[in-house]
């Protein structure tokens, strides 16, 4: 498909945008949402530490395993080679997405870097069909190729997001954005269940963890069959270094992510939003990532209660990110956010309060956090958009997406070690209000119209 940067019709979004452009952008997190629900959400972790035990000696289906592997000579419990698996892609991360971000402001093409990494994690996850047996070693190699890929396409993906819309139009785009794929990864999640329900058998684990792995592989179908809309109607937006630049792409780009790290105190105000987000985050990422946990270990809830749970937080945070964003155009993004802060707070002192072995109040409280999640997370993401000096915003997206993944060992560090002391999931879960508290109180302490024309931007008309 051959990149055209041909003027585009006026539109009310902003200057060179186009519905049919902002519409292919909101198709790539249809796309790659199905590797965030089915891949890592749900089926990954069991699949990957099965396949971990059976190389350690351990029978399929067993209980419980004590077994160990040697990746590269290194003794490691076969339980703990996903979560080790997951701490080293977080590590790798944080000095491959800035780059990443610096290449695609140097670069006048930017849809092909979405395509090379979009296409590489995709193909990494379709692979996972060869991951058969004991081939623990391909599993995580393939996890890490596409975990990474995936965080490098998002950075990409989300450096268009200033060039489709204006400052008053830049939320909605982005809440429609991650309502769209929550809507796409629920629907994916929802079929593979129902195939797995359909088609597995009582006592046959082999035929389960075969149903596994081919759902983890329809994930990569569907997130590199629907990455080719976006690629075919989002259009080049060239930076004015891009067009300028010469030489190698790769090399200019880390010498621009250099300045850009000399010259970042700047912009002190950016770093102090970024900071905000990076804590409150971190405590989203956390009751997301141990929701599931807490359900099962404190409150002694079945796995259906946990899987129809999972599925009313994704079809209800489409509904939740439109809202929020009708929201923010009324009282401002900035406010919104901070409201939303004042909701996951409330979110967590529910959950503590949660009576064991009831799913309905589980699956209601499931059914606030869907309804909070997606705004806060794409309201943060159109703010930041604001922030960012023109023609950085490769860069800048590829700290924010650190922030986002590279330190979400905070929040569960904090659980774990409360638990440790305590022996108590619901004053661990407790722990994590001091991450809503402390962002709140960040976010609200930044000024965002001063942030906004500090960064050589135009505020928004509502803030």
């Amino acid at each position: 498909m051959a990149d055209t940067v041909t003027p585009a019709v006026a539109d009310p979004a902003g200057p060179g945008s186009t519905r049919r452009e902002r519409t292919g952008w909101y198709f790539y997190d249809w796309a790659n949402s199905a590797f965030q629900t089915t891949v890592i959400t749900v089926f990954l972790g069991p699949f990957l530490t099965t396949v971990t035990e059976l190389a350690a000696g351990c029978e399929l289906g067993a209980d419980s395993c004590d077994g160990a592997v040697y990746p590269l000579g290194i003794k490691v419990a076969a339980g703990s080679f996903y979560p080790y698996l997951i701490s080293l892609s977080v590590f790798l991360t944080v000095f491959v997405l800035p780059v990443i971000g610096a290449i695609a402001d140097r670069s006048a093409h930017k849809k092909r870097l979405l395509a090379a990494a979009a296409f590489t994690g995709a193909g990494a996850t379709i692979a996972f069909a060869f991951v058969t047996g004991e081939r623990y070693l391909l599993g995580g190699a393939l996890f890490l190729i596409a975990n990474i890929s995936f965080g490098a396409a998002v950075v990409v993906y989300n450096s268009f997001l200033p060039q489709l819309g204006g400052p008053d139009d830049r939320d909605g785009i982005s809440s429609r954005g991650w309502a769209i794929g929550y809507l796409g990864g629920g629907l994916l999640l929802a079929l593979n269940l129902v195939a797995v329900t359909m088609l597995s058998e009582e006592g046959n684990a082999q035929r389960t963890l075969d149903l596994a792995r081919w759902s983890i592989v329809s994930a990569g179908v569907w997130w590199a069959a629907f990455t080719l809309i976006p690629l075919r109607w989002l259009r080049e937006h060239p930076t004015a270094a891009a067009l300028q630049a010469g030489g190698n792409v790769l090399t200019d780009g880390f010498r621009q992510l250099g300045r850009t790290l000399r010259e970042i105190k700047a912009y002190p105000l950016t770093l102090y939003f970024l900071l905000a987000f990076l804590v409150f985050n971190d405590g989203i990422q956390t009751v997301i990532t141990l929701a599931s946990q807490y359900g099962t270990e404190e409150l002694r809830l079945e796995q259906s209660t946990l899987i129809v749970t999972i599925l009313l937080v994704q079809f209800l945070a489409f509904g939740g990110a439109l809202a929020l964003g009708a929201l923010a155009k009324r009282i401002g993004a900035w406010k919104t956010v901070l409201l939303s802060l004042v909701l996951w707070t409330g979110v967590i002192i529910a959950a503590f309060r949660l009576p064991a072995e009831a799913p309905v109040p589980f699956m209601i409280l499931g059914g606030c956090i869907g309804l909070v999640l997606g705004g806060s997370q794409a309201l943060s993401r159109s703010l930041f958009s604001q922030l960012i000096p023109a023609g950085k915003e490769g860069e800048y997206y590829g700290f924010y997406e650190i922030s986002d993944k590279g330190t979400s060992w905070l929040g569960p560090l904090a659980f774990g070690l409360v638990f440790q002391l305590t022996s108590s999931y619901r004053v661990g879960l407790v722990s994590l209000l001091i991450f809503f508290v402390v962002g709140f109180a960040l976010l609200a302490a930044v000024p965002m119209r001063r942030a906004i024309i500090a960064a050589g931007n135009t505020p928004p008309r509502v803030l």
